[in-house]
């Protein structure tokens, strides 16, 4: 089964928008949201158990909130 259909993830706790899970160049997760940017903090792995367990990890601080925000002159 796909990590992603593995995974529930909530609207954006900024402005309610999708939320995307992202794989970046096969090392780590992240959770960005497609209206407004905000994004969690990235989540390395280095093995297939450690991958899944990275992709929870991020879609965990997606779902309570844990979400940065980087607005233009910040």
């Amino acid at each position: 089964m796909d990590i992603h259909e593995m995974i529930e993830l909530q609207d954006c706790p900024i402005c309610g928008g999708a939320g995307l899970l992202e794989e970046e160049n096969g090392w780590c997760w992240y959770v960005m949201c497609m209206s407004c940017g905000g994004h969690t903090a990235e989540c390395g792995y280095k093995t297939p158990q450690e991958r899944l367990e990275a992709a929870q990890k991020v879609a965990h601080l997606w779902n309570i909130g844990k979400v940065i925000r980087s607005d233009p002159g910040e």
